[in-house]
């Protein structure tokens, strides 16, 4: 994942938001999955790159960009 991209994930019993590159930290720990979805998500909009939430064994559960996309598919 390109560096600047936002990253859902979930170490050691919390959900975090993290910025992908320099693993800058976003904001606070979360309860749920959901809570932090949704606050990486408007990061993710704002800085306009891509939104990527993990399962709880790291793999990558969502994905959603907001701005550019490189991908050139029609329709």
């Amino acid at each position: 994942m390109p560096a600047g991209d936002v990253e859902t994930f979930h170490p050691g019993g919390a959900w975090w938001n993290r910025i992908e590159g320099g693993g800058q930290v976003i904001g606070h720990a979360f309860r749920t999955r959901a809570e932090a979805a949704a606050a990486g998500r408007e990061v993710a909009r704002a800085r306009q790159v891509e939104h990527l939430v993990r399962d709880l064994e790291g793999r990558i559960g969502d994905r959603s960009t907001y701005g550019h996309d490189p991908r050139s598919i029609p329709g």
